[in-house]
């Protein structure tokens, strides 16, 4: 890789000098130069890890830096050929090409600036469980379970349920899955609200259009370090796992029921195996307590101002699926798609990418308030 140099080329003009921090940039490269040059002698396997994951997320940063900080050079050096007058037409053009090519180049590098949540890269926890409609519902929260199964397979991520109640007529009571892979919570956190569907239900007999609701909930998961829970807040239960209608899945106790007391969160994890069952309960419950605080120091940043998409503000509606006319809503950005069929087969990326967008676009907007 090429020697990195302090940033000493002035941009086009004062407006971009005075919005991108000169010192930031430097600082920024300085920290990868050391990153790469540590790579290579550490032996540790664990620091090891540790650096190359924050040198691989100032990768993106540094070739965004290095993208514009080339324009402004080539710039610079057209603006000293206009002097020459048979270079001077060439140069016009040059200079008129990176102006228009410049604004770009600084808008990807104020993305790559802004700070990161730092539980995007984290497997998530994803809840979901019917609202308002009862067996519809339950049936709908079923078709939303599908649909991120679908998502995640398609995205090469990882599934693994920790709990499922399901109902008689193949609806949920309740659903629990842990999803890992590469940016998960990155993509998946936004889901995290009320959603509402809008259909002929396979219950209804006479044809009529029903309003029944889901709730889904995504939470990133924490660690021990994240979240250190001390045995005596726990009570610990174990029963037997049941399945639909209430008939036994197997004849020893190996489900387990965690309470956490402080807070009166309870989980519960089914599996087969009692110490799976555990370990899965243990990881809801950090998701959950790890969740709690987040949402408590979003709500303090966010008392003097507009809440902000994603949240994860779970009480209000986020999004419509009618399936008569084909239509999927988001009420957080006034997005509309007549690709429902799609979605809910599992091609989410439609609506997922401009919620990042317009959430990309608010911060960009509150750094330069």
């Amino acid at each position: 890789m090429r020697a990195l140099r302090p940033l000493d080329v002035p941009a086009p003009d004062r407006q971009t000098r005075a919005m991108l921090p000169r010192d930031t940039l430097d600082q920024i490269l300085k920290r990868f130069e050391f990153l790469e040059a540590q790579l290579a002698a550490v032996a540790n396997p664990v620091m090891l890890a540790d650096l190359s994951r924050e040198y691989q997320g100032l990768k993106p940063v540094v070739q965004a830096i290095g993208d514009w900080r080339s324009a402004c050079d080539q710039r610079a050096e057209a603006e000293a050929l206009l002097a020459d007058p048979e270079l001077k037409a060439l140069a016009q053009d040059e200079i008129a090409a990176l102006d228009a090519a410049l604004p770009q180049l600084e808008a990807q590098l104020k993305l790559a600036l802004l700070p990161t949540d730092i539980a995007d890269d984290r497997p998530a926890i994803l809840e979901i469980r019917p609202g308002t409609g009862g067996e519809e519902a339950a049936l709908f929260a079923a078709d939303l379970l599908r649909m991120y199964q679908r998502y995640a397979d398609a995205r090469g991520w990882r599934c693994e349920m920790i709990a499922e109640t399901p109902t008689e007529l193949g609806g949920l009571r309740e659903a629990v899955m842990r999803i890992a892979g590469d940016g998960v919570f990155a993509r998946l956190k936004f889901e995290s609200g009320v959603h509402r569907v809008q259909r002929v239900p396979v219950t209804e007999s006479g044809g009529r259009i029903h309003t029944s609701a889901a709730t889904v909930a995504v939470l990133p998961e924490a660690s021990e370090v994240d979240i250190a829970i001390p045995d005596a807040d726990l009570r610990i239960d174990t029963m037997r796992a049941s399945g639909a209608g209430g008939q036994h899945v197997n004849t020893t106790d190996s489900a387990v029921r965690i309470t956490h007391l402080p807070t009166g969160i309870v989980v519960t994890s089914s599996e087969k195996s009692q110490h799976q069952n555990r370990r899965l309960a243990m990881e809801v419950l950090r998701a959950r307590l790890f969740d709690l605080e987040r949402r408590k120091q979003a709500e303090a940043r966010a008392a003097d101002r507009r809440a902000q998409v994603g949240t994860g503000d779970r009480s209000e509606r986020i999004r419509t699926y009618n399936f008569p006319q084909g239509r999927l809503t988001d009420h957080r950005i006034n997005l509309t798609l007549y690709a429902l069929s799609q979605i809910v087969a599992g091609d989410l990326d439609p609506v997922i990418d401009p919620l990042i967008a317009q959430d990309q676009a608010e911060r960009l907007a509150e750094l330069e308030a």
